[in-house]
């Protein structure tokens, strides 16, 4: 009954074959480049690399209303570097996407909303849509290339 549905109709058909072979590996592209973009945000917050001061984004934070704040940005300055290599080899992969998604959830609605949509003046475009990645990775889960998979064990 789906199998119509299923089966994609190129524009070019002779891609099609490119694009079979290439399908395994683009759930892990998505999984391996959602958690690396966060990695670099982790190691600024958490060691202070590119001007990263944790003191600051602690106040920054408190100013938010998270207090503490030190605590909070600790937090996720731990979830930004450790949570987003945790995405990128696909272990624990759900559990860390939750923890993704309520980080998402927090900036998009009580930190970002109140700049207006737009990324580029820090609205809440991006925390919006990276929460609907961390959504998708949380149904999905790690895929075939993960360390989940590879231990037989996907939460």
């Amino acid at each position: 009954m789906y199998d119509s549905i299923d089966r994609p109709r190129y524009l070019v058909p002779r891609l099609g074959g490119i694009y079979a072979a290439l399908d395994t590996y683009s759930w892990p592209l998505i999984r391996v480049a959602t958690g690396l973009f966060f990695v670099p945000h982790g190691l600024q917050k958490l060691f202070g690399l590119w001007g990263g001061n944790l003191v600051k984004t602690g106040e920054g934070f408190a100013k938010f209303g998270l207090d503490p704040g030190l605590f909070w940005a600790t937090y996720i300055g731990c979830l930004e570097l450790f949570g987003g290599l945790l995405l990128a080899i696909g272990l624990l992969t759900r559990p860390v996407a939750v923890l993704f998604i309520g980080f998402m959830v927090v900036a998009a609605f009580h930190v970002n909303i109140t700049r207006g949509w737009f990324w580029t003046g820090g609205g809440m475009e991006l925390p919006l849509y990276l929460l609907l990645v961390f959504l998708a990775i949380l149904i999905r889960g790690g895929g075939v290339l993960s360390v989940d998979r590879m231990l037989g064990r996907e939460v």
